[in-house]
């Protein structure tokens, strides 16, 4: 049976790392042929605002592993 705190993680590591990528890509895009001036502050404010949610899950990800952490140094 599967642990669904465990699939939880998974699911947030997931997320994560296609966040990741699709920042990649759109950083990529300022470097592409199909850059645009029309388009560049649209696609700045959207990997902005990504970068912020990747931000966010990697807060989250680090407070759950300090909580892991106390719970191993207890035992």
């Amino acid at each position: 049976m599967s642990n669904p705190e465990t699939k939880n993680q998974k699911e947030t590591k997931l997320s994560l790392n296609q966040k990741l990528e699709t920042l990649d890509q759109k950083i990529e895009w300022f470097y592409s042929d199909d850059f645009s001036l029309d388009k560049s502050l649209e696609n700045y404010q959207a990997a902005l605002a990504l970068t912020k949610e990747i931000e966010t899950d990697l807060s989250t990800l680090k407070n759950k592993v300090e909580v892991l952490a106390e719970d191993f140094s207890k035992a």
